[in-house]
C-alpha cells in the first residue's frame, strides 16, 4: 500500500446512500483544518444515491468525479492509490465488511511522506509517515434510536468511532466495554452538517413538516400526517405549510420508501390548499425561511434545534421506540397536531440541548462551542498519522467471535474470498458490461417492481 507523498491530507469517502454521503463526505471536511483532497465512492446497492441526490448535498464534492464501485473495487482503490485516511459512511454490515477487507490488505513498504492535518482549531501539524494502511473513520449519520449494540459491534475495528454528542459517547463506550471490547475509538464530535444563521424569531410565517422514508411505515400512518399537516395549513391560510421531501419517486435513500408522500398526496380528498407545497433540496436552504420544523424523529430536528428554531417532535402516533421519538425524551419538544394547530410553540430544554451536541452544547466533550467540536477528532487522527506504525485492525466479530454471523455478512458485501486476480482484454470487457447489466435489472427490481408488488399485496 502506497503512500501519499503530498503536503494535502488525501481522504477515500465510501458511502452507500445520499444521506450517508452528506454525512460522510461533510465530516471529512472537517477531519484537517488544512487542505484535504477527498475522493468519493458509492457503493454499489438498492440505495445508491442519484446524480440529483448528490448534487442536493452541498458537500462541495465534483459529483461527476464520484465513483460507484462494489466492495472488492474499493479496497483495491485504496490498495493502490495510498490514502491518508478512509472514511467508512455505510450501513453497520457494510462497514464490518470493509474493516476485514482492509485488514487483509496489510501495509508492506517504508516510503517516507508528510501529510497536514489540524491538531485544534488553531493550528496545524506536519505529520510524518511510513507507508502503511490509512487511519479508518466511522460513524452514524444522525439520531442512533436502533440496534445501537448492533450498529455499534458492526463498527468496532476502525481508528475512530465518531459519537455526535456526549450522550453518543457514553452510550458507545458503554456497549464496547459491556463486551470486553477496547472503546479508544470513540471520539466524541458533532454532526457535520449543523449550522446556518440562528433563528431570528418573529411571526410564524413558515411551518415545515420533516418527513421520513420510513418513519411511520404504515400508509394509515403517513397518510394521518399529511391529511394533519394539510389540515394545518387550511387552519391557518396566512402560513406556508411546506412539506420536506427527501427523494423524488424512484429515488431511494438510506430507508426504502414504499409510500411516498407525493402519492399520497395525489389521493387526498378535497386537494391540497393553496399556501400548501412539497419541496426538495438542501435542509439548510429549507430552514432558512422556517418558523416552526415538525417531524417525528428526523435527523432534521438536530439542525432546527442547532439554529434554535422552534421546534415540535410530534406525539399523535405514540412516543414509541419503532418511531425514534423517544430519543427526544427530555428535550421539552413533544407536542401534538392539535397542540400546534392551538398555537403551540415547544421550547427545548438547554441541558439536553448541550448533551446532544447542538446548539449550546457543542461538542461532545460537554462544553464549548460548535466550532471547537471536532478538535478531538483532528487530535487524535493527527496522533495516528504520527505514530511510526498502526496497529492491525482488530473488529471484535471475527471467525471465533461469530462464526455464525460474520460469515453472512462477508458473503452479502462478496468479501468471504479473496478478490479474485483482474481478468484482461475480452473477458473482462464483457464481464463488465454483464455486471452493468444486472446492476440496471437489480435496481429495477428493487426500486420500481418490489414496492408495487407489496402495495399490491395491501389491497
Amino acid at each position: 500500500m502506497q503512500a501519499s507523498t503530498s503536503d494535502v491530507l488525501r481522504v477515500a469517502v465510501i458511502a452507500d446512500s445520499d444521506t450517508r454521503w452528506k454525512w460522510g463526505a461533510l465530516t471529512a471536511r472537517r477531519l484537517s483544518v488544512g487542505e484535504a483532497e477527498l475522493s468519493g465512492f458509492l457503493l454499489r446497492g438498492r440505495a445508491t444515491p442519484t446524480p440529483r441526490q448528490l448534487a442536493e448535498v452541498g458537500a462541495g464534492v465534483d459529483t461527476a468525479a464520484v465513483r460507484e464501485v462494489t466492495g472488492a473495487e474499493f479496497l483495491r482503490a485504496v490498495e493502490q492509490d495510498g490514502y491518508d485516511v478512509v472514511v467508512l459512511a455505510l450501513v453497520g454490515g457494510a462497514v464490518q465488511a470493509m474493516l476485514h477487507g482492509l485488514a487483509a490488505l496489510g501495509s508492506p513498504g517504508a516510503a517516507a511522506g508528510t501529510s497536514v492535518v489540524g491538531t485544534s482549531a488553531a493550528g496545524t501539524a506536519a505529520v510524518s509517515k511510513s507507508a502503511r494502511r490509512p487511519v479508518v473513520v466511522t460513524g452514524y449519520v444522525g439520531v442512533v434510536y436502533e440496534k445501537l449494540a448492533d450498529g455499534l459491534l458492526l463498527r468496532h475495528g476502525a481508528d475512530v468511532v465518531l459519537a455526535n454528542s456526549l450522550h453518543d459517547a457514553e452510550r458507545f463506550r458503554a456497549v464496547y466495554e459491556g463486551v470486553g471490547a477496547d472503546a479508544s475509538a470513540v471520539t466524541g464530535s458533532a454532526l457535520p452538517f449543523l449550522g446556518g444563521a440562528p433563528y431570528a424569531g418573529g411571526a410564524l410565517k413558515t411551518v415545515v413538516f420533516a418527513a421520513q422514508p420510513s418513519v411511520p411505515a404504515s400508509r394509515e400512518g403517513r397518510t394521518y400526517l399529511l391529511r394533519r399537516l394539510v389540515e394545518h395549513a387550511r387552519l391557518h391560510p396566512d402560513r406556508e405549510v411546506l412539506l420536506k421531501l427527501r427523494s423524488q419517486p424512484g429515488e431511494h435513500t438510506t430507508h426504502i420508501e414504499e409510500l411516498p408522500y407525493q402519492k399520497l398526496a395525489e389521493k387526498l380528498p378535497g386537494g391540497l390548499p393553496a399556501n400548501f407545497r412539497l419541496v426538495y433540496g438542501h435542509m439548510g436552504d429549507v430552514l432558512d425561511r422556517t418558523d416552526l420544523l415538525v417531524t417525528v424523529s428526523s435527523t432534521a430536528a438536530l439542525e432546527s434545534l442547532h439554529r434554535r428554531i422552534p421546534t415540535a417532535v410530534l406525539t399523535d402516533l405514540g412516543i414509541r421506540e419503532a418511531l425514534g421519538n423517544h430519543h427526544f425524551l427530555g428535550s421539552g419538544c413533544f407536542a401534538s397536531w392539535d397542540q400546534l394547530d392551538s398555537g403551540a410553540s415547544p421550547a427545548a430544554d438547554p441541558a439536553w440541548l448541550a448533551r446532544q451536541g447542538v446548539a449550546a452544547g457543542g461538542p461532545a466533550s460537554g462544553g464549548g462551542s460548535y466550532d471547537t467540536a471536532f478538535d478531538a477528532v483532528r487530535e487524535r487522527i493527527a496522533r495516528l498519522l504520527l505514530a511510526p506504525r498502526l496497529p492491525p485492525i482488530e473488529p471484535y466479530y471475527t471467525h471465533v467471535t461469530a462464526p455464525g454471523y460474520l460469515p453472512g455478512i462477508l458473503a452479502r458485501y462478496r468479501l468471504d474470498a479473496a478478490p479474485a486476480a483482474e481478468t484482461g482484454g475480452v473477458r473482462r470487457v464483457v464481464r463488465d458490461a454483464v455486471r452493468d447489466a444486472a446492476r440496471g435489472a437489480y435496481r429495477h427490481g428493487v426500486q420500481r417492481v418490489a414496492p408495487v408488488i407489496r402495495r399490491m399485496g395491501e389491497l
